[in-house]
């Protein structure tokens, strides 16, 4: 899971490949990049992106929305062959299951479908800009149409993408409110069990069964009891909401401590293990409309 990864000198100017996408999307791209001082080269297409990387160094390099993702994938894989750490955003109008499963294993930085969201977008560009070294930090263990597992390095920056893979798929049976539970969940698992320390990884998975969405994270510490955390908001008296802020205070933790709570809010279930470094996240599906309910 560990790769050898380089990065270019401070002083020299990084070189993104950008494929034309619409005026929006190559506007909003054009600002983040040279805001912070990089070369841009166009390209027409995505075919015409793989001749130019296959020829050219490039730092970063998005494809353009105008082709589905199987084959975006396989022009990464065709990259990545030949530039092993380019890191590559793939743009796509249209979702196809296993894109994006099939993108995270060819080492693809990030994945967004349609309809785009400007703001996430230009995040995840300025994520991949200040990322020196980044394509360990997701790998896929398993995966089938329902069941997904994968591992994730203890990082901030490996949190997002890992969320945005997610967000990416614009599916209606994956509502925003279980990809944000999902997020709590798991910066609390790489903040108290792995310490944010980028050598330790958290084991997730992802089950889709035809009345339930779950999500499980597993991070590699020694566990804990729910009911001792006095730190959380989760376990606050009903008359003091705010009770865990004084702890965290004495304790010397970063404000906060309202995840585990907003998670509980968000599913229907939320589910520890005996141990405590094991959550499982359910949200019930409405069978006759085949929504989340």
């Amino acid at each position: 899971m560990i790769s050898p990864c380089s990065s270019a000198a401070a002083d020299q100017q990084k070189k993104a490949l950008v494929v034309e996408s619409g005026r929006d999307i190559d506007e909003l791209l054009t600002s983040v990049l040279d805001g912070d001082g990089w070369s841009i080269r166009r390209a027409d297409d995505n075919q015409h992106a793989l001749a130019l990387a296959t020829t050219e160094p490039f730092d970063l390099i998005v494809t353009g929305r105008k082709m589905l993702g199987p084959d975006d994938v396989e022009i990464l894989r065709r990259i990545r062959s030949a530039r092993a750490h380019v890191r590559l955003i793939i743009l796509t109008d249209r979702f196809t299951p296993g894109d994006v499963i099939a993108a995270v294993r060819e080492g693809a930085f990030s994945y967004f479908s349609a309809p785009f969201d400007a703001a996430e977008l230009a995040e995840m560009v300025r994520a991949a800009m200040a990322a020196p070294c980044w394509d360990d930090g997701i790998e896929v263990l398993s995966a089938t149409p329902a069941w997904v597992r994968v591992a994730a390095r203890c990082d901030l920056s490996t949190a997002d993408r890992l969320v945005q893979f997610l967000r990416g798929v614009r599916d209606p049976d994956i509502p925003e409110g279980i990809i944000s539970a999902f997020r709590e969940v798991l910066l609390n698992a790489m903040e108290y069990g792995g310490h944010f320390d980028p050598s330790q990884h958290v084991e997730i998975s992802f089950i889709r069964a035809r009345r339930a969405v779950a999500c499980r994270v597993k991070d590699p510490g020694q566990g804990f009891l729910l009911e001792e955390l006095r730190h959380a908001a989760i376990n606050n008296p009903a008359d003091d909401l705010l009770s865990h802020v004084a702890v965290r205070e004495a304790e010397g933790l970063r404000p906060g401590g309202f995840g585990l709570l907003l998670a509980k809010k968000l599913v229907d279930e939320l589910i520890y293990s005996e141990q405590g470094n094991e959550v499982l996240l359910v949200k019930y599906i409405d069978p006759a409309t085949s929504q989340v309910a």
